[in-house]
C-alpha cells in the first residue's frame, strides 16, 4: 500500500488508525491498520470505542491473531465487537418487525420456533416498551436475534482470521 505500519516483537505497536490503499484488478481497496482491541474496549477501556467505531464502517474485518494464544484473543475480540453491535460472519436475522398503533403484539412464523415461545417474544417487546407490533419469523430465531432486530443498530460484517507466528507451534497444537 506504500504505507508504513510499525512492527515489533511486542503487542500493540499500532496506536492510531493507519490507512493505506491498494489497487487490485482496477479497483482501489482501502485497508485500515487499527490498534488492537483489548478486553473492556466496548466499555471504553483504552481507545476501544474509537477503534470499534471505525470497525463498524468496514466491509471486511481481517483479524490477525497470535498463534500462541489465538483462541483466547479471538474470543475476547469477538465478545468486544459483539458488545458494540458488530456481528462477525453472521447474516441479519430473517425476522420482519413492524410497530403499529394498536392491536397488541401479533406473532406469526413460517417455520417452527424451537428457541422461543410467544410469551418470551412478548416479554422482549415489553422490555423495549413495545406493546403493539407485528412480528413474523422466517427462520428459527433466538432471543438475541429478536433483540438485534428491535435494536436495529447491528452491523453484519464478514471476517477472516489469520494466524501470525504459526511457525512457533506444532501441527498438534493447531
Amino acid at each position: 500500500t506504500g504505507t508504513y505500519s510499525a512492527v515489533a516483537s511486542y503487542e500493540f505497536t499500532t496506536l492510531t488508525c493507519i490507512p493505506g490503499t491498494v489497487k487490485y484488478k482496477g479497483s482501489k481497496l482501502q485497508i485500515l491498520d487499527l490498534p488492537g482491541i483489548i478486553e473492556g474496549a466496548k466499555d471504553g477501556k483504552g481507545r476501544g470505542r474509537q477503534v470499534i467505531a471505525v470497525a463498524r464502517t468496514c466491509n471486511l474485518i481481517l483479524l490477525v491473531l497470535d498463534a500462541l494464544k489465538a483462541l483466547t484473543d479471538k474470543r475476547i475480540i469477538e465478545r468486544e465487537l459483539e458488545g458494540f453491535g458488530i456481528r462477525l460472519n453472521k447474516r441479519p436475522p430473517h425476522i420482519t418487525f413492524r410497530k403499529k398503533e394498536k392491536g397488541g403484539i401479533n406473532i406469526n412464523s413460517t417455520v417452527p420456533l424451537t428457541y422461543l415461545d410467544h410469551d418470551t417474544i412478548k416479554g422482549i417487546c415489553h422490555e423495549y416498551k413495545i406493546h403493539n407490533a407485528n412480528v413474523t419469523f422466517h427462520q428459527d430465531a433466538t432471543a438475541d436475534e429478536v433483540i438485534d432486530i428491535i435494536e436495529g443498530n447491528r452491523v453484519y460484517i464478514p471476517c477472516l482470521y489469520v494466524l501470525n507466528k504459526i511457525d512457533q507451534i506444532t501441527i498438534e497444537e493447531l
